[in-house]
């Protein structure tokens, strides 16, 4: 009987030894740009399948929303890591926040203007004298540098364009109230296919079509905690979870889709259009490993410094990026 005590209690404590990393994981708080959907599907499943647990660390994803920018919640100490696009990301730079990317597993731009062909909209020459509605809490970056490059005032009036602040639907469209609205490919535009919305009433602009398109959904950190090798060590550990569950998306949308769901807390989300959105972001990561390439960098700054007045930056960034974390997370 004393063997037998003495055998339970060695297997508890070895259970209990296997158990100890899981109750002194590193906390990680990942704030996304926007709310729970398939464009942040590769964190999602990181989570769903234990890929952070499996690297030391508890996870906690905190949806954004139209009230919850992602800026202020790292600047604020409310997030360690945020999903944000690379304009604000440059901007608040500028201001003194200084965000740098460690990892961007968007390669592609899903960024458009769909417009109405009866708006007089065929080309982004038709743009002067009309009403475009845009998102703004940093989305608005890439569209005022656009309008620069052309040489289009956003002030109105016959030789400028009307910018309209967007709300997070596309009524305005619907409505005929604007020429033009900002959307996504994996989101907006289907919202507008889904609406009934005939696809020969309709012109879609492409940011990156028209040349203007710039880095979206990259991991983002303060530089001055990257000092710290504690913490530089967790966002390693973060991001090669992260791009194991990127790739887990890609190689699996029907289970990513499921992943989504499940993580809906507003049960608002659908499969069918959930299922679409992963076929597209799916796209957008494609042909990245989840580094930064530094001439998709490069292309960033440059149409940001462009434009005949009022660019987004007005200098070249420094110390904006590194390889660091990224080289590490994929050296396994």
């Amino acid at each position: 009987m004393k063997n037998l005590v003495s055998l339970a209690t060695l297997g508890f404590l070895i259970l209990g030894g296997l158990a100890s990393p899981l109750a002194q994981a590193d906390q990680v708080t990942l704030q996304l740009k926007w709310v729970t959907q398939a464009q942040f599907a590769g964190y999602y499943i990181a989570l769903d399948k234990g890929f952070y647990s499996q690297e030391g660390l508890e996870v906690t994803i905190e949806p954004g929303g139209p009230d919850v920018a992602a800026i202020p919640a790292i600047a604020d100490g409310h997030a360690d890591v945020i999903v944000e696009w690379m304009p604000p990301a440059l901007a608040a730079r500028e201001r003194g926040i200084a965000l740098v990317n460690i990892a961007q597993p968007f390669k592609s731009s899903g960024m458009m203007l769909v417009c109405r062909k009866g708006a007089g909209v065929a080309t982004s020459a038709d743009f002067r004298g009309k009403k475009i509605a845009v998102w703004f809490s940093g989305s608005e970056y890439p569209f005022l540098n656009w309008m620069s490059q052309l040489g289009i005032p956003v002030t109105g009036g016959p030789d400028g364009v009307e910018m309209l602040r967007q709300d997070f639907s596309i009524d305005a469209l619907l409505q005929k109230q604007v020429a033009c609205i900002s959307a996504m490919s994996y989101n907006e535009f289907l919202q507008v296919m889904d609406a009934g919305v005939p696809p020969e009433e309709l012109v879609t602009l492409r940011y990156e079509e028209q040349g203007v398109a710039t880095l979206e959904d990259g991991l983002y950190v303060l530089e001055e905690r990257l000092d710290d090798p504690a913490f530089r060590d967790r966002m390693v550990r973060f991001v090669r979870a992260s791009l194991r569950g990127w790739r887990f998306a890609v190689q699996h949308p029907e289970e990513a889709v499921r992943i989504i769901l499940d993580n809906d807390s507003t049960g608002t989300r659908t499969e069918r259009h959930q299922t679409r959105m992963m076929r597209e972001v799916a796209r957008l990561v494609a042909g990245t490993d989840g580094s930064l390439d530094p001439a998709d960098y490069q292309r960033t700054v440059a149409t940001l410094l462009a434009g005949d007045s009022d660019p987004v930056i007005t200098r070249e960034p420094e110390s904006a990026w590194t390889h660091e974390v990224t080289d590490e997370a994929l050296d396994y």
